[in-house]
């Protein structure tokens, strides 16, 4: 499932055997790549001229041309969804106080110190859950106070991992 926002509308989209689904609606539609970025589409009767403007494939976000009238598009995975959930979504402007931990786990792998300074999206610890390795990033920019883990260490969700 994804989560769809254009020009600030929302829209729930599901992909599966029988075809794509908007907001559980069947999605009746021609799509023809007439060039790299240009689309030709057919949609109830009707007869669209698409091009990809822009495309930040980091954050989702895609401009499209359609029939001349320009239309910004962010899309959500199940992943991004699931961070969004847990709150980790947007960073922290500035500095950082503490992380926790996302979520129960076993520490398997420390990245830093007391003393070391980090920046966001400096790897801190990597935490293993339901047998899956997650690297823990830093939000924001702080320089590390102390550890309260040790590698091997099982936390428990919320869980004070590092102070800054």
């Amino acid at each position: 499932m994804y989560k769809a926002s254009v020009n600030n509308s929302s829209f729930e989209i599901t992909v599966n055997e029988s075809g794509i689904q908007v907001n559980s609606t069947p999605l009746d539609w021609n799509l023809v790549e007439i060039s790299d970025g240009y689309f030709h589409i057919l949609s109830g009767n009707k007869s669209y001229n698409a091009e990809v403007v822009n495309m930040d494939s980091a954050t989702k976000s895609f401009s499209l041309k359609i029939n001349g009238r320009i239309y910004a598009v962010n899309v959500k995975d199940k992943f991004d969804m699931l961070l969004e959930k847990m709150g980790l979504n947007s960073p922290v402007a500035g500095k950082i106080n503490t992380i926790k931990a996302p979520m129960p786990g076993l520490i398997i792998d420390l990245r830093v110190q007391p003393g070391d300074t980090v920046s966001p999206g400096d790897a801190l610890l990597i935490l293993e859950a339901m047998k899956m390795e997650n690297i823990i990033k830093a939000s924001g920019e702080g320089t590390v106070k102390s550890v309260k883990v040790r590698k091997g260490d099982s936390v428990e969700k919320n869980q004070v991992l590092i102070e800054f």
